[in-house]
């Protein structure tokens, strides 16, 4: 039994026991605060003759069928009262929800630490490149004045940025697999409240690996193309006299 104490619209207290009949965990919200009796109870309690309702949630089964279930409730919102004004007010639950703008929010974050995260394999990626050409002026010279065209030596470069790409793909994939996969096993808790049994799983897919490989690999070629022109325009003469 739990005794419900609530204001009226007079602003007097009013209080009622009521029975718990059960506990409605996974629509509770993370702060397990929400409850639910019947509308008889909260006319009994707030003293009201008539019951007076200011919300309505209707849920539907399909989540991908919200638009088309607010375009069918439109009618509504042209019912107005006597001073003009629309009687109700129809908004989906991703406007109402907090959680909602949170997940907006993160999906904000996830993307800004992409870019952070391809910025670096860029910047790292053209500093190898560009410490290699240094390094091998001399061989770039040698090749050069044996009669190398600039197109060869750029592609020589070219296709070093790409293996390098790939290389980094694959080994990056296979750290990631085995990381995620240890993660998946032990689970990352996020217990808070009542929420006792919040546990996720991550888990990789294989589209997920393909395109981030993908984008390593241009990136790679991307990072090379500076380089490989650097290098491609190196005098032969200038660069065998290089210590």
């Amino acid at each position: 039994t739990s005794v419900l104490v609530v204001n009226n619209q007079q602003g007097s207290v009013n209080g009622l026991n009521l029975k718990v009949v059960g506990i409605v965990e996974p629509i509770s919200g993370p702060g397990g605060r929400d409850g639910y009796f019947h509308i008889e109870d909260a006319k009994k309690i707030l003293r009201i003759k008539e019951a007076e309702v200011s919300e309505i949630v209707i849920r539907i089964k399909d989540v991908s069928k919200l638009q088309e279930a607010m375009k069918s409730m439109q009618s509504l919102a042209m019912i107005k009262n006597q001073k003009d004004k629309p009687v109700f007010e129809i908004h989906a639950w991703t406007k109402l929800s907090p959680f909602y703008n949170i997940i907006k929010m993160l999906n904000l974050m996830d993307i800004s630490i992409k870019i952070i995260l391809i910025s670096i394999v860029l910047i790292s990626i053209l500093n190898v490149m560009i410490m290699s050409v240094y390094e091998r002026i001399k061989e770039i010279g040698t090749i050069a004045a044996m009669g190398t065209p600039p197109s060869t030596i750029v592609k020589l470069f070219l296709t070093e940025g790409f293996m390098l790409g790939v290389f980094g793909a694959i080994v990056g994939s296979a750290i990631s697999f085995v990381i995620v996969k240890v993660i998946d096993i032990i689970g990352i808790s996020f217990a808070f409240g009542r929420q006792s049994d919040l546990v996720l799983h991550p888990s990789l897919q294989g589209s997920d690996i393909i395109a981030v490989s993908i984008i390593v690999i241009i990136i790679s070629l991307i990072a090379s193309i500076s380089p490989a022109f650097k290098a491609a325009k190196l005098n032969p003469v200038d660069a065998l006299r290089q210590n």
